[in-house]
């Protein structure tokens, strides 16, 4: 059977653990808050009601794409693409170019940046292959302007970070969605792992600064991970209305 990743790729061993996916989440909601486009997320009214829904639903439908089979992964972009030219129909306007790249790039920083953060520096090989993974869903999508290479990617993700971000009245009101449905110590948390794992642009627009109280926590985690007790402490501190939705992370071999 024909998969849209192959099972020994790494994308499956990035995609396939709750906390990489959960570092990938924190980021994204980091960079999503200050995309000049959030404007188009606040449209539909579940961006403000449903920050951390919203969220999770673009990295779950990610996630299907990686761990499919071929034929179900195209028909889930499809979807994706089908669902966007719904709300430019309803808004009367196309959403631009760029951002729809940027979504893309997104998670393909996010996805390194998280499992070099938890796990250990992925070679070239490894982050091409990555690369060439979502460039496979952008050219399903048919977002226009895609890099063709790794190199030129990396290129163009910098030049979005230093066009494409903004902190605005919608980042304020965001991050104070955040702080609201996730309450002040996994608000703290939010930031820490934000502080980990965004760009330099990203952090210093958002004012998250550098002190890094997380990083000796995530050290005695990763020990707690080695003896097998870590899911104990993460589910233990996830919000309840997504512990279900989180542990399931954790069971890749689902979609085998």
């Amino acid at each position: 059977m024909k998969y849209f990743v192959e099972k020994d790729s790494v994308v499956r061993e990035i995609w396939g653990k709750a906390d990489s996916i959960l570092f990938i989440f924190a980021g994204a909601s980091a960079e999503f808050a200050m995309n000049k486009a959030v404007d188009w997320l606040y449209f539909t009214g579940r961006l403000p009601a449903d920050p951390l829904g919203r969220l999770f639903s673009t990295v779950s439908y990610a996630r299907q794409i990686v761990f499919s089979e071929y034929d179900a992964a195209i028909k889930s972009i499809d979807k994706i693409a089908s669902i966007h030219r719904d709300v430019e129909h309803s808004r009367g306007a196309q959403i631009p170019d760029w951002a729809y790249r940027d979504v893309l790039f997104m998670l393909i920083d996010y996805s390194i940046r998280s499992f070099e953060v938890l796990e250990r520096k992925l070679t070239r090989a490894e982050k091409n292959d990555l690369f060439q993974t979502f460039l496979a869903v952008g050219e399903q999508m048919k977002i226009n302007g895609l890099p063709m290479t790794l190199e030129s990617w990396e290129i163009m993700r910098k030049q979005h970070l230093q066009d494409n971000l903004l902190n605005s009245d919608f980042t304020v009101d965001l991050y104070k969605q955040y702080r609201k449905h996730l309450g002040p110590f996994r608000y703290l948390m939010l930031r820490q792992v934000q502080i980990m794992v965004v760009p330099g642009r990203v952090n210093h627009l958002l004012s998250l600064g550098k002190i890094q109280f997380l990083r000796p926590v995530l050290g005695a985690y990763k020990i707690f991970r080695f003896f097998g007790f870590e899911k104990f402490i993460r589910n233990a501190i996830l919000p309840q209305d997504y512990r279900e939705q989180v542990i399931a992370l954790d069971t890749a071999e689902i979609f085998s």
